[in-house]
C-alpha cells in the first residue's frame, strides 16, 4: 500500500489537475478582448488600419510570439465601432479601415498605464522567447526537466528523496532569480 505524504501537492490529485489546467490557459490566453481592445486603440491612434493590420502590429510588438485570431479582432472592431470609439475610414473601400474617434482617444488616455502593462508583457514575452532559444539555455532546462521527470516518474520515492529534489529545485530559482 501506497503511504501517504505530508506534501500537499502530492496528497490532492484534484489540485494538480487544476494547477495543470491553469497553466494551459494561461499559455493559450495571453490577453483578454478588454486588452485587446486597448491594444488596437492605441495602434489606431498612430495611424488609421484594417483589422490584419492590426493583427500584423500585435505579431510585430510580440516578435511573433503572439498573433490575435482574426475571430478576436473583427467582433472587437465592431464594439469599439458600436461604442463610437473608433469609425471607418472610407466606407466605399473593399477593406474597412478604422481611425479613433474623440471617445475612443479619451478611452485610451484613461486607460494608458493598462496600455503600458500589455505592450510591456508582449515585448517581454518576445525577450524571454530569445533569450529561452540560446542554445545552452535550451539545453539546460531540457537536462533539468529530464533529470526531473525521470526522477519523479520512480514509484515510491522516499521522502527524503523528495525532499532533497525540492530543496535543489528551491536552490536553483534562488540561484537564478539573484543572477
Amino acid at each position: 500500500m501506497k503511504q501517504q505524504r505530508d506534501f500537499p501537492w502530492q496528497s490532492d490529485h484534484a489540485q494538480r489537475t487544476v494547477c495543470a489546467g491553469a497553466r494551459k490557459k494561461r499559455r493559450e490566453r495571453m490577453l483578454d478582448a478588454s486588452d485587446i481592445r486597448l491594444l488596437m486603440l492605441h495602434f489606431l491612434a498612430n495611424s488609421s488600419a484594417h483589422g490584419y493590420e492590426l493583427i500584423k502590429s500585435v505579431e510585430e510588438l510580440s516578435k511573433g510570439e503572439y498573433s490575435p485570431s482574426p475571430g478576436i479582432i473583427y467582433p472587437n472592431l465592431t464594439l469599439l465601432e458600436e461604442m463610437d470609439a473608433i469609425r471607418v475610414v472610407d466606407a466605399q473601400a473593399s477593406r474597412k479601415a478604422y481611425a479613433l474617434n474623440e471617445s475612443g482617444v479619451a478611452l485610451l488616455a484613461e486607460n494608458r498605464d493598462n496600455v503600458d502593462a500589455i505592450i510591456e508583457r508582449l515585448t517581454s514575452l518576445a525577450i524571454l522567447v530569445n533569450n529561452r532559444s540560446i542554445p545552452q539555455v535550451e539545453q539546460a532546462t531540457h537536462l533539468i526537466k529530464h533529470t526531473l521527470n525521470h526522477r519523479l516518474a520512480q514509484e515510491d520515492i522516499s521522502d527524503e528523496a523528495l525532499e532533497i529534489v525540492i530543496n535543489a529545485l528551491h536552490e536553483a530559482a534562488e540561484k537564478i532569480a539573484k543572477s
